[in-house]
């Protein structure tokens, strides 16, 4: 579908990442015993924070806020893709396509602010313990984590809005699972300077400075524990923190490869391996990661699953 301005492109065409019908129905299997292990994963971490007093801590209360912006990230772009293997179809309208990207890169920013606000937890506890109960207040946890809705919907707001002003004449087909700003941009007859600057200036701002701020609370974290005489403690500290720094490079190392490069550099093939990595992978591995080496939150988790079994 084409014409020479936005109003005369009603809908999308969603090519998924295969077009070999055994490959999508492989692919329809896969994504869906990720999302299923997505959703189970985080909801369990939700509710073992939730009913154990002992986890009612600034980390835990961050790690649960985590859990749930992941739920509803997977939830915006993987039952769509499902929906259309199981339908048949592949078209999703222009209102549903601004809307879909619209809570995805907010759910994005969302990650990206409490895996800020989880280091900067860490770096308290680590570097300056008996600070810490001062520090870390109830209250400025729940001031971050709604100042981080805020900037995340302004933020979001600002690049749906230069979307919709765009003029889409070319071929409606989308190469992806969801609508990406990438693959919009390409689409569009009009000239996408200034999506491309505002996306290179502020939405690297916003992702890159939390990023920043990960880096140094982690290379403060690795200073003091240097300074611990013991070697299992440095040891237990630096596989702790190494598997968290695992999901905070594959985070933003596939979505700075994936937004943060000259649109003329695109390929479609990479950029949906990068995105699968950060909108379904990385989703499903954090309530491994984050409790893998957690005892408290494995004790709680056993309780909340021992419930639900006995319950049954």
């Amino acid at each position: 579908m084409s014409g020479t301005n936005q109003s005369s492109v009603s809908e999308f065409l969603l090519l998924g990442l295969s077009r070999q019908p055994q490959q999508q129905h492989l692919l329809f299997v896969l994504f869906l015993s990720m999302y299923l292990a997505t959703i189970l994963g985080n909801l369990l971490i939700i509710l073992a924070v939730s009913t154990d007093s002992r986890l009612h801590t600034p980390m835990y209360f961050f790690l649960s806020n985590l859990s749930f912006v992941d739920v509803c990230f997977s939830s915006t772009t993987i039952p769509k893709m499902l929906a259309n293997h199981i339908l048949g179809t592949q078209t999703i309208s222009f209102a549903g396509c601004l809307t879909q990207m619209y809570f995805i890169f907010m759910f994005v920013d969302m990650d990206n602010f409490l895996l800020a606000m989880m280091a900067y937890d860490r770096f308290v506890a680590v570097c300056h313990p008996l600070h810490y109960t001062a520090k870390m207040t109830h209250q400025l946890c729940a001031l971050l984590v709604a100042g981080s809705w805020v900037v995340a919907n302004l933020n979001v707001l600002l690049h749906t809005l230069l979307m919709a002003r765009l003029s889409l004449c070319a071929n409606n087909a989308i190469p992806h699972f969801f609508c990406d700003v990438t693959p919009l941009l390409k689409l569009s007859c009009s000239d996408t300077h200034l999506n491309e600057v505002i996306i290179l200036s502020e939405g690297a701002l916003v992702m890159i400075t939390p990023f920043l701020c990960i880096l140094a609370s982690y290379m403060h974290i690795t200073c003091t524990v240097l300074r611990v005489p013991s070697t299992k403690g440095k040891w237990k500290a630096f596989s702790t923190c190494g598997s968290h720094l695992a999901v905070v490079f594959l985070f933003y190392g596939t979505i700075i490869a994936v937004y943060f490069n000259p649109l003329s550099s695109h390929s479609a093939e990479k950029d949906t391996i990068a995105t699968v990595l950060y909108t379904v992978v990385t989703p499903m591995l954090n309530p491994f990661i984050y409790s893998l080496r957690n005892r408290s939150l494995k004790r709680a988790l056993k309780k909340v699953v021992g419930t639900v079994v006995f319950s049954v």
